[in-house]
């Protein structure tokens, strides 16, 4: 097989058509450069060049074969290029799981920092609940992940990106939705619609905790896994919830959401994690951009 100085060598000789001054472009003496066509012309089995004492001219085969040399000199050019680029972190892809939730306020304003400052980067987007987010960083599908508590330690780098307090959701015909803020137990008091155990654990948790804490036994009278799904029965009537702050992006109509008299809150957390021992090139240039993003919140 030839190799790339072959190529460049017929190259500059098809450029310059004079091995003299082929030669000289490329800084080395006539003679090797005249042995590498010889070993390129061996290697394929066909004549490139017509030589004669006074001129040398490209053969047919020469003349198609050129087409395909440049294609492959740039081409290995680029591919160096792209990955010096991605070794330095400036080029390159990167996958990042993240939460139904996280996409309504922290992951928008991540996504947009990093096409600012990083444009030749592509990052692959991947919704799946926490526990999901943990086995794929586990096996190496996804890189980061913007996932709930709680976060294992052993293994693991995390930072906190926010901390939302739950907000009440109500109708906007609710007689308690012209209050400033509303007590727990004026809450407890309505329909309840409550988050499903299995497919929103972290949220389920949260609010049963509240509850409890309070010494409150609401009323539920649905279990829904999405926020948008449960603001949806609250716009229709069905109850009352409580949902995070960053719900408020979702602006549904005929919901109102209000502050909640919540005796030791507990805020809901969203953490960013990844694997120590992953030595993925961009892995801390978007970490450290995403803990500054956290910062500014």
């Amino acid at each position: 097989m030839f190799d790339l100085s072959q190529l460049r060598c017929f190259v500059a000789v098809a450029d310059e058509l004079h091995f003299g001054r082929a030669a000289e472009r490329l800084n080395m003496t006539q003679p090797p450069l005249s042995r590498q066509i010889q070993i390129l012309e061996r290697v394929l089995d066909v004549a490139l060049l017509e030589r004669t004492s006074r001129s040398v001219r490209l053969t047919p085969a020469g003349q198609s074969f050129l087409v395909e040399a440049r294609h492959i000199l740039q081409l290995a050019e680029s591919s160096a290029l792209l990955a010096r680029r991605v070794a330095d972190g400036k080029a390159g892809s990167i996958n990042i799981g993240f939460t139904a939730t996280s996409a309504y306020s922290y992951l928008p304003d991540l996504v947009a920092t990093c096409r600012s400052r990083l444009p030749e980067v592509e990052l692959t987007l991947k919704e799946m609940v926490s526990g999901e987010q943990l086995r794929r960083l586990h096996s190496g599908e996804i890189q980061l992940g913007l996932l709930r508590p709680p976060v294992p330690r052993a293994g693991f780098g995390a930072f906190r990106v926010s901390a939302e307090p739950l907000l009440a959701a109500l109708p906007a015909n609710d007689p308690l939705a012209g209050a400033a803020s509303i007590r727990l137990d004026e809450l407890a008091a309505q329909p309840f619609i409550m988050y499903a155990p299995y497919e929103a654990r972290y949220f389920h948790d949260l609010v049963l905790e509240t509850f409890s804490r309070a010494g409150i036994l609401p009323n539920y009278v649905q279990h829904l896994a999405q926020i948008h799904s449960i603001l949806a029965l609250v716009h229709s009537g069905v109850g009352v919830s409580l949902v995070p702050e960053a719900a408020v992006n979702l602006q549904f109509r005929n919901v109102v959401l209000r502050p909640v008299q919540i005796p030791r809150p507990r805020p809901a957390e969203l953490f960013m994690v990844w694997r120590t021992d992953n030595r993925h090139p961009l892995l801390p240039i978007i970490v450290d951009m995403a803990r500054k993003l956290a910062g500014t919140r």
